[in-house]
């Protein structure tokens, strides 16, 4: 049988009982704000943003680091331009340029 016997006074079980009432009213009010619909909804935009964020993150390294491989096929180890390389493209950009711009004046007339 359990042992029911109480050595506490009271005003001890008063306090005591206050005490626990101000520790249920501080988690009661922390629960509200947690629920609270602005604070969800920050709580989700912050969650979006974050994600969004390693994203692009990762998105900027893929980008310069093809970015970076691209500019090694155009320079030498010395760091000077491979024009064996930079004048075949120079002549395909051209190329497509003109072609657009031929296609654009057909269509205008």
């Amino acid at each position: 049988m359990a042992d029911t016997s109480d050595t506490r006074t009271p005003a001890q079980i008063e306090a005591d009982i206050r005490r626990r009432r101000e520790v249920l009213a501080e988690t009661l009010d922390e629960i509200g704000v947690r629920v609270h619909p602005k604070t969800v909804v920050g709580d989700a935009k912050a969650k979006v943003v974050a994600h969004v964020d390693r994203t692009l993150g990762r998105a900027y390294v893929q980008v310069n680091r093809v970015i970076s491989d691209v500019g090694a096929q155009f320079v030498d180890e010395q760091g000077a331009p491979r024009a064996e390389r930079i004048v075949p493209v120079a002549l395909v950009v051209v190329g497509v340029v003109g072609l657009l711009a031929l296609g654009s004046r057909r269509r205008k007339g």
